[in-house]
């Protein structure tokens, strides 16, 4: 079964920090359930092969077990953890980053009829999916290439182009292949996205961000609530929330500081804000992060 020979391979070959010899492939070996953390989701597929995932973006909660995937098709920030763990047994998944170019030249390379005609407006960000066979199959023999250096350079990005084509046919198709469009609504959502995350700390209308990301107001809230499950005013909470416990896992005695630097004029909305994303107060959080449970970096 290619299941069983994918946990096997993400067992052998996991290591410590996620990372493999392949670019932009991350296996994920998690031994024991932890508290849920809060990080970016990257543009993603992701694959769980033994095991069970949560996780939520604003008010919208995804799970996801051995079998199915996972595609985050915008950089969102989401909090996730283990659910259910197996005694003895970790959780195992497949991680690969999804770069528009790649699905670009795949959209390029499509004939008339192989691929269904965009509906123009974007969906959701994130989106679980059970993975079929084919898909399973190539992540596999990507996978065994890890043990063939002589072969890689040559193979994986062939078999890396293929892992997209099922992912672009598949139930998650429409995300991926906006992805890949320069002008899809998908595209400037992420866009705005982008915008926001460098210019968090400051405050900014969402008129402007709008016309920064070509469409109208009225489109703009439609689409942008679509992909993220928030307003762009919610969003931009939770990047400072985020940014803010980065900063005080090194500086834990300034929290009055870290939450003027990330946009906050008022210390008790920013206490008030933060404890209701995090469950604790800043001056808690920090001092529990000092102690060795540092927050997933993005």
């Amino acid at each position: 079964m290619p299941l069983d020979e994918l946990r096997d391979l993400l067992q052998r070959h996991a290591r410590p920090d996620g990372t493999t010899a392949v670019d932009g492939v991350r296996i994920c070996r998690i031994d024991h359930a932890g508290d849920p953390e809060s990080s970016m989701s990257g543009t993603v597929l992701a694959v769980v092969a033994h095991g069970r995932k949560r996780l939520a973006l604003g008010e919208r909660v995804y799970e996801y077990g051995a079998g199915q995937y996972l595609v985050a098709s915008v950089d969102l920030p989401v909090t996730g953890h283990v659910i259910d763990p197996d005694p003895g047994r970790p959780t195992l998944g497949f991680g690969m980053t999804l770069e528009p170019a790649h699905i670009a030249e795949l959209l390029l390379r499509a004939g008339p009829g192989d691929l269904p005609r965009s509906p123009g407006s974007a969906g959701p960000g994130i989106a679980v999916s059970d993975a079929p066979d084919e898909l399973i199959d190539a992540i596999v023999r990507l996978l065994r290439l890890l043990d063939r250096p002589r072969d890689r350079k040559a193979l994986v990005p062939l078999v890396e182009r293929e892992i997209l084509w099922r992912l672009m046919t598949g139930d998650q198709g429409e995300a991926v292949r906006q992805l890949g469009l320069a002008d899809s609504s998908l595209t400037h959502i992420s866009g705005a996205v982008r915008w926001i995350r460098e210019n968090y700390a400051k405050p900014f209308r969402v008129e402007e961000v709008a016309r920064l990301s070509g469409m109208s107001v009225s489109a703009f809230h439609r689409n942008f609530q679509a992909v993220t499950a928030m307003t762009p005013i919610q969003f931009q909470k939770q990047i400072r929330l985020q940014a803010a416990r980065l900063l005080l896992a090194n500086r834990p005695n300034d929290v009055s500081g870290v939450g003027h630097r990330v946009g906050y004029d008022n210390p008790s909305q920013f206490s008030r804000e933060y404890r209701r994303q995090f469950g604790t107060p800043p001056s808690v959080d920090a001092v529990r992060m000092r102690g060795g449970t540092a927050p997933a970096l993005p």
